[in-house]
């Protein structure tokens, strides 16, 4: 029999539909945190084969690394690395799984986010 309400549905769901949870919010925030650390390496090989290249290019290149916004690229980058190596730890023991309850999901969610800053400060000012 044919549904007769088809052309009232929608076709797929939209992010108005859901409200957005910290598993999902934390899964995308992997992506996009992986996605950057490739730019923030191609930005650091730049940099390497600028110094290889000559003195002048490594100038530029030093230049745009050490400004305000390169140390802020850097800044986020360190995050990126913290955040993205712990979401990957995360997943390992989901793979295994472990702590997949809603509940332990979302502390660990937590844990990666919090985590992440802590181990940035950690990196960035102390060491």
């Amino acid at each position: 029999m044919a549904d007769v309400n088809r052309g009232n549905r929608p076709l797929s769901p939209h992010l108005t539909v859901y409200r957005p949870q910290l598993t999902s919010v934390t899964s995308i925030l992997t992506r996009i945190t992986g996605n950057a650390l490739i730019l923030a390496s191609l930005l650091t090989v730049w940099w390497f084969l600028a110094a290889a290249t000559s003195a002048e290019y490594f100038a530029i290149a030093d230049t745009v690394i050490t400004s305000w916004f390169g140390d802020l690229v850097m800044f986020g980058s360190l995050w990126a690395l913290w955040y993205h190596t712990l979401a990957g730890v995360r997943h390992l023991i989901w793979d295994n799984a472990k702590m997949l309850e809603i509940e332990t999901a979302e502390r660990l969610g937590w844990g990666v986010i919090g985590g992440s800053v802590v181990l940035t400060l950690i990196t960035a000012f102390i060491i």
